[in-house]
């Protein structure tokens, strides 16, 4: 892996953990070269996650709509900052850029971010391994949800495992490092998305 997509909130969570893993995994990206595509905003997680990596060397490209841009929030001392016209064109961006996703604690965003990379997957229009950094057990709700929907026949176990979860930095990079993803059949072509 030599970019990764970060999805995380636009707050900094009510927890000082969460805002603290943030600057761990920037430091860590940073550290291992891995360059950093993300919102773009200079606040809350997402603005701790590049504003570490800024400080120790790595490289970081924003995705902003322009919209989001104008209200001030866009971080100005970035690698590269990219402005699009929506929030579909971003994701897009993102993941054209990406060689893997990482998804920190957020809210809707974070997860609908997450949901679509896991679809797309799902439905073979990438192989790319996608990250769940669970900070403090804040995602055990979201997995026993995940694992409720496997026992119940709505997901496959085999899709279920195309979400690597861990709450240590450092064991979830080398999950996504070791990542096959699994053979899956194209239901769809990217160009209709």
């Amino acid at each position: 892996m030599k970019r990764v997509t970060i999805f995380c909130g636009s707050s900094t969570g009510s927890e000082g953990v969460f805002i603290d893993q943030a600057k761990v995994l920037g430091e860590k990206l940073a550290q291992q070269n891995i360059q950093i595509i993300y919102g773009g905003a200079k606040v809350g997680l997402m603005g701790a996650v590049a504003d570490a990596a800024i400080a120790h060397g790595g490289q970081v490209i924003g995705v902003i709509p322009n919209f989001l841009r104008s209200k001030e929030i866009a971080h100005e001392g970035l690698t590269e900052l990219l402005i699009v016209d929506s929030m579909h064109e971003r994701k897009m961006k993102m993941h054209e850029l990406s060689d893997g996703i990482i998804a920190l604690p957020g809210g809707f965003g974070t997860l609908e971010e997450l949901f679509e990379m896991l679809t797309w997957a799902q439905l073979g229009l990438h192989k790319k391994p996608i990250g769940l950094l669970n900070v403090n057990g804040f995602y055990d709700s979201l997995n026993l949800l995940l694992q409720n929907m496997v026992a119940k026949g709505f997901l496959k176990a085999i899709n279920y495992k195309m979400l690597l979860i861990s709450g240590n930095i450092d064991d979830l990079l080398q999950q996504m490092q070791r990542y096959i993803a699994p053979m899956v059949g194209k239901w769809i072509t990217e160009d209709k998305v």
